[in-house]
């Protein structure tokens, strides 16, 4: 069979249909083809003929059983034969109702004195399992055995705890060696698979406890590398999983970084970017370069180059689940950004290599589709590809004990594996977070199965990143000449009043708004106010940003920050800083000091949020029942109160004031005559000894303003 040399081409495409490409000089009008089946040969019917840029194309039916994992021949008239190759039928739902396979044994199953290897590779004609002696990297090859629904499998009677492995399949008469897609725990830079035992990885865990409402989440999104790297962190281990472990770290300055300054600045949960293994950083010589993680490769294996030894494949393993225990030790939940969208390479991937064509979404006419803007996007309606994205978030949730996932790009993922992805999450811990990116990307899925923020209402646990908030509250991420609330702009009032009482005309419930400013893509605030008004001074910019923070962290539904936007993190003007170095990426904790004011003026609105339920309402009811603005506008003020409140805090009413006009002073009446106290103003929060007011207030500064009464 190796030695065929094709003349023409053919192709399987559907169970009852062969395409087949002849060139134009070797066509006739009497052309005919047959199979060669069992040492029989069965004609081809024809049911159609195009004519193509040099080609002629067949269409050709048939009426029999024909067996996969076998190489088939076609044979024409002339006497030429060609191999069946496997194409489009591997896109089709019959081929998804035949060979889906729903077993929990994919990869490889240790123990101490035999380990079983299954992959799935249903048009694989061999299979071969490729094991590495790790001390010698001598290694040795066996024959796999096919098994049901088109896995192929091989039982090693040894204790192979941490020997090397990869799978040789051949389909097409091409044979590929890959990585198993499998693989919990990879070499450095994920050359090969390791086989582990898996108890030896075992974390004691720690529970926080729930929260009665996801709206009582104040997530906060970290870059291991970021966190420590910085040379005045005062961590140890900089850009390792182990420096998230140091505790009662301090600037030069003697101010609190690391863990310790999360503990004190209240957040609820630590956003982590991927932390699975991923390309263009090098094991071995991490800071050689830098990169976010959205580059995936394994995607069930921890990332090597934060490892402190990326040689051992368990080392990484437990510095990561250590990590995450002692951040549940300080009362924080952990959500991790998973990337089920892509793969670095296609044509390299280990999908690809298994089953050419399968993994990933193609369009009418048979090109890779790419809504991601990195080549590929991953199928996630077909079954296979949904059940390896459901195992891999199943296995994080119950072997790392994450809180929950943030899927980048989640508008390339379909409706129904969202919903069974959510249902099984919630099955496992009943309160995991789930949050996505609902952009609508141009791949090739109905726009009704598309998880997008449009189709929010049919995905109602999960939450979705409020653009709208974000370009609305400090201006258009991809216009610079349009600006935001922050900057007097009146005309986003209306859209204002939506956003801060829940954006309940784009969500059903408010906890599917994931409110923010700011994240790892595009300019950090600081950056953008810069570009925008780069003559302002620097205290009416950094008024400007506290002022759209503490709309994040006040308005109902789920604030969400970026590490270092509490002291005004800046990239330096860096707009797409995945792969930048260092020096543009780290969390720069001198300006932790140099903004102390900053991060306590935030520290207090977290308190303050975190101290009265009517900030964080988990219902659109609720909002609409309680939440209510004040009649009659005045220019460049946004005021509403929150009213018979007492059972969910300290007081009954709260009255918030959102004024974007700097330094021109107005006259803001109180709604009654009762004494209020004054919780925030745009330089202070003082929940002890607030300020009594009455009547009236002159507003002079942008910014918030909080009052209380009993």
């Amino acid at each position: 069979m190796v030695g065929i040399r094709r003349v023409y081409d053919a192709f399987l495409d559907k169970f009852d249909e062969i395409t087949i490409l002849v060139p134009t000089e070797l066509d006739s009008d009497t052309k005919s083809f047959s199979i060669l089946l069992k040492e029989e040969t069965c004609p081809l019917v024809v049911d159609d003929k195009f004519l193509l840029d040099g080609f002629v194309k067949y269409v050709c039916k048939f009426d029999f059983d024909l067996p996969f994992g076998k190489t088939h021949l076609i044979v024409d008239d002339a006497g030429n034969q060609t191999d069946l190759q496997i194409g489009a039928i591997i896109r089709t739902v019959p081929f998804d109702q035949t060979f889906s396979y729903d077993g929990d044994d994919l990869g490889a199953s240790y123990s101490k004195d035999k380990t079983l290897f299954k992959v799935w590779a249903p048009t694989a004609t061999e299979c071969k399992l490729k094991l590495y002696n790790p001390k010698s990297m001598i290694h040795e090859s066996f024959e796999m055995t096919r098994g049901n629904k088109g896995t192929w499998q091989y039982c090693a009677q040894d204790n192979l705890d941490g020997y090397y492995y990869t799978f040789l399949v051949c389909i097409n008469l091409d044979w590929k060696e890959c990585v198993d897609p499998y693989a919990k725990a990879i070499a450095a830079n994920g050359e090969y698979g390791v086989v582990i035992d898996q108890e030896k990885t075992q974390v004691p865990k720690l529970s926080v406890p729930m929260l009665k409402s996801k709206t009582e989440a104040i997530i906060y999104e970290c870059h291991i590398r970021d966190f420590s790297i910085d040379e005045e962190s005062g961590m140890v281990n900089k850009a390792k999983y182990e420096a998230w472990l140091e505790e009662n770290t301090t600037n030069r300055n003697g101010d609190s970084t690391g863990l310790l300054y999360l503990k004190e600045l209240g957040i609820t949960h630590v956003e982590l970017l991927p932390i699975n293994d991923f390309e263009e950083v090098d094991d071995l010589n991490p800071l050689e370069a830098y990169n976010w993680g959205y580059n995936p490769r394994h995607f069930f294996a921890p990332e090597g180059s934060y490892s402190k030894d990326p040689q051992d494949p368990y080392v990484r393993i437990l510095e990561l689940k250590k990590l995450i225990q002692k951040l549940h030790e300080c009362g924080l939940k952990v959500i991790i950004d998973v990337v089920y969208n892509h793969v670095y390479s296609k044509e390299n991937s280990s999908f690809e290599h298994l089953l050419p064509g399968y993994f990933f979404r193609h369009d009418e006419n048979g090109f890779a589709s790419n809504g991601t803007g990195v080549g590929n996007d991953l199928a996630s309606e077909r079954a296979m590809v949904r059940k390896f994205i459901l195992d891999c978030a199943s296995y994080w949730l119950e072997e790392y004990d994450v809180d929950g996932f943030r899927f980048d790009l989640m508008g390339i993922l379909d409706v129904e594996t969202m919903s069974l992805l959510q249902k099984n999450i919630h099955q496992l811990k009943p309160d995991a977070f789930i949050l996505g990116e609902g952009w609508d990307l141009n791949t090739p899925l109905a726009r009704e199965q598309k998880a997008i923020t449009e189709n929010a209402h049919t995905l109602p646990k999960i939450s979705f990143f409020n653009d709208q908030f974000r370009d609305v509250i400090k201006g258009s991420t991809f216009n610079m000449n349009e600006h935001g609330y922050v900057y007097s702009s009146l005309e986003k009032v209306d859209q204002l009043t939506q956003l801060v009482s829940g954006s309940g005309h784009k969500f059903y419930h408010p906890d599917q708004s994931i409110n923010y400013v700011e994240s790892h893509d595009n300019h950090t605030m600081w950056d953008r106010f810069h570009l925008v008004a780069p003559d302002e001074s620097d205290e009416i910019r950094q008024a400007r940003h506290r002022f759209a923070t503490s709309l994040v962290i006040l308005s109902q539904g789920v604030p969400f920050l970026h590490a270092g936007q509490e002291f005004f993190r800046s990239k330096k003007g860096v707009e797409n800083s995945y792969n930048s170095p260092d020096d543009i990426n780290k969390m720069q904790w001198q300006a932790r000091t140099v903004h102390k004011d900053n991060v306590e003026y935030v520290k207090g609105l977290i308190q303050l949020r975190k101290l009265h339920g009517a900030f964080r309402l988990p219902t659109k009811e609720l909002i609409n029942q309680h939440l209510i603005f004040q009649e009659g506008s005045m220019d460049h003020v946004v005021s509403y109160q929150l009213n018979e409140v007492g059972h969910l805090g300290p007081w009954n009413s709260i009255l918030v004031v959102h004024y974007n006009q700097y330094n021109q002073e107005v006259d803001f009446y109180f709604p009654d005559e009762d004494v209020w106290h004054e919780l925030v103003n745009p330089q202070l929060v003082e929940l002890n000894d607030p300020e009594r007011r009455k009547n009236t207030l002159k507003l002079s500064d942008i910014g918030t303003y909080v009052f209380c009464k009993n």
